[in-house]
């Protein structure tokens, strides 16, 4: 049992680590040759992590090629547009000036039905409303209404908004983030103040954040109201 317990803990460690170097990816925006990486990985270390009379190395070579080939193809997406065609495949547009291409669909194995599916995942209700609908390599649909349906932005009415900027974490759960106090200019000093002007200390703080216009939104553990 305790050999089990050891084993299942060496291999979630390393598909822990083979995952996280694979890159940040979604479920749903993963390439199938990820998907199917990730597939084979998981097969491969369940195997060992429960028979105990396979040798650990068993599953931990397969999965460390795994992730050798997923390196390589990786670089040669980056190097090859060519490659990236025939390993990732290209997007295909669903819909073409506001009208469907039935070929499109038949070649993606499209139903209407899955293409309207898809559409309300994209908050449109109305295909009539859509210029362009592209299916990307992911498996993802991007959705471009026609321009008298698209929600306006300030630049339709000539207005410029101020710089916003990124917020910046400042105390997160009691614990100050001395980084992010050096790339705004700040101290522990400044922020001891800003902090106590809400009534508590910043390590009574749940979260103290800091934003692109200079304001600070702060909340005291154990507070539901700020």
């Amino acid at each position: 049992m305790l050999i089990t317990f050891i084993r299942s803990i060496i291999l979630y460690l390393l598909v822990l680590i083979v995952m996280r170097l694979m890159g940040k990816r979604e479920i749903g925006q993963l390439q199938p040759f990820e998907l199917a990486i990730s597939i084979m990985i998981a097969d491969l270390a369940s195997i060992p992590m429960t028979e105990t009379g396979i040798p650990i190395t068993r599953g931990i070579i397969p999965i460390l090629g795994l992730l050798i080939m997923h390196l390589i193809i990786s670089v040669l997406n980056l190097k090859s547009i060519k490659a990236r065609e025939i390993i990732c495949g290209k997007p295909r547009i669903l819909i073409y000036r506001g009208k469907i291409d039935e070929q499109a669909l038949k070649k993606e194995r499209f139903t209407i039905n899955e293409l309207q599916e898809r559409l309300r995942g994209n908050n449109v209700v109305n295909m009539g409303d859509v210029e362009y609908a592209i299916l990307e390599t992911s498996g993802q649909i991007t959705v471009i209404q026609k321009p008298n349906k698209r929600t306006t932005t300030p630049e339709d009415f000539n207005i410029m908004p101020d710089y916003e900027g990124l917020p910046y974490d400042l105390v997160v759960d009691g614990k100050i983030m001395t980084k992010n106090l050096k790339l705004i200019g700040k101290n522990e000093t400044w922020l001891k103040k800003e902090v106590e002007k809400f009534g508590f200390k910043p390590e009574e703080a749940l979260i103290v954040t800091f934003d692109g216009k200079g304001q600070i939104f702060c909340q005291k553990k154990g507070e539901k109201d700020v």
